[in-house]
């Protein structure tokens, strides 16, 4: 899925601006592994597009709903966040421009092709690498027993599991052996 935004409206004069607010279907693979927004759900996006002379200057906000899992107790995570978006999308012959004197960083960003650009892109550059790789259901979050694999917050204060070395399983079997010899 390709979003793409019309600027076919909005003058090229330095400083025009027109708004820019819709919901929009989230696309497949919107997120990191274990925090994501999911497919198909609403994303509310509010932009101001901003006539600049290198290009448009999308400015505003997007709120999404995530969900996921927590990374250390693996409980089931869900909320609302709102995130800032501020790009730059090239008119065409100013990228040329900006690319042919050098600007390295120039090259990979948006041009305006066709009187339009793909917001799918801003908002995946915007979203995506903001969100928290090893997300928590809260910060002090304890996670779960290597032992048993239960959450800590689940477990009784005094849980524990008795580890005996395997170097002494031959004491052990000895052990017994003495107190069946005295039985």
């Amino acid at each position: 899925m390709s979003l793409t935004v019309s600027v076919a409206s909005l003058p090229r004069q330095e400083g025009s601006a027109q708004p820019w607010v819709d919901d929009i279907p989230a696309p497949p693979d919107f997120g990191l592994e274990l925090l994501k927004v999911p497919e198909g759900s609403p994303m509310h996006i509010d932009l101001m597009l901003q006539s600049v002379s290198e290009g448009v200057l999308v400015q505003g906000s997007a709120q999404v709903h995530l969900v996921g899992q927590c990374a250390r107790c693996l409980r089931d995570l869900q909320y609302d966040h709102s995130e800032p978006i501020t790009e730059l999308v090239y008119y065409p012959e100013r990228k040329a421009a900006f690319v042919e004197e050098g600007d390295e960083e120039v090259e990979e960003a948006q041009e305006i092709v066709n009187d339009s650009f793909d917001l799918e892109a801003i908002l995946r550059d915007s979203i995506v690498p903001n969100l928290p790789f090893r997300p928590l259901c809260r910060p002090e979050c304890p996670g779960l027993c290597p032992e048993c694999g239960e959450r800590w917050d689940d477990l009784p204060d005094d849980h524990h599991h008795d580890h005996f070395d395997p170097r002494f399983d031959g004491l052990a079997a000895l052990q017994q052996q003495m107190e069946q010899d005295q039985a």
